[in-house]
């Protein structure tokens, strides 16, 4: 047989692999008590994408970030990470895999300085992931540069929301779940933040975050997910749901 005609499986395995999402969500349930909030959610993460998780407050974005992180105590469906079925791993487990979390309530440590909350987070780089280190996330976030002895618990809002997506990096994710990034911040961070994840893209990094601003996610993601009472009622592009004035009205108010 020719070589042209010589079967590649190794060939077709890997390029079935890179097809794959990094981060896959399939039939997720979860469930506060006897409560169910989330319900059949499919969602899917590629490799260098932005993805958005959109809706009113209570439609459920917050609480499919906090399932994947493993820190829903009653879920049913699978989650995929990286080819690898997480739905059962502790959250520390799923966080060691490459799976960086960005709480919206921050959760930065207040007693230690700017530099020591970055450099508790601090992990092995990587391979084929940005490896980040604290005058690369000092760059990124000049606001933080000039504070590196100050405690945490005596710096802004925004400069917390920076401190938190810097220490993030400090582990070098694959994946960033970012929870209401531009939530209750001064609009000039808000711009410095979608910079951020600007900049984060074109580092190869993909993240999920959930938002209620349109013009932020626009600004940012490659496509959404617009989520009602724990469903999903919308999927495409944001140039998509941009030209959907039906959707934009009824689940976003806008």
């Amino acid at each position: 047989m020719s070589a042209a005609g010589t079967a590649n499986p190794a060939g077709v395995a890997l390029a079935a692999a890179a097809s794959e999402p990094l981060l896959e969500l399939r039939d997720l349930e979860a469930f506060y008590g006897d409560a169910q909030v989330l319900f059949g959610l499919n969602i899917t993460v590629g490799a260098g994408e932005v993805v958005a998780l959109m809706g009113r407050n209570g439609a459920g974005k917050s609480t499919t970030i906090t399932s994947v992180m493993g820190l829903v105590a009653r879920r049913r469906g699978t989650i995929r990470f990286a080819g690898r079925d997480i739905t059962a791993l502790e959250p520390f487990r799923i966080s060691r895999l490459g799976l960086g979390y960005v709480p919206e309530d921050r959760r930065i440590f207040t007693d230690l300085t700017v530099l020591e909350n970055m450099e508790v987070a601090r992990r092995p780089a990587r391979p084929g992931v940005p490896s980040w280190s604290v005058a690369q996330l000092f760059a990124l976030f000049p606001n933080l540069a000039e504070m590196p002895d100050r405690p945490a618990g005596q710096i802004s809002g925004g400069e917390q929301q920076m401190l938190t997506v810097a220490r993030t990096l400090m582990g070098n994710p694959r994946l960033v779940l970012l929870d209401e990034p531009s939530e209750g911040v001064a609009p000039l961070i808000v711009e410095q933040m979608a910079a951020t994840i600007v900049t984060l893209k074109k580092q190869g990094l993909s993240v999920l975050l959930s938002e209620q601003n349109l013009g932020f996610a626009a600004a940012v993601c490659d496509r959404a997910y617009v989520l009602e009472k724990g469903q999903i009622c919308f999927s495409g592009t944001m140039a998509e749901l941009a030209g959907n004035e039906a959707v934009r009205g009824r689940y976003l108010g806008v």
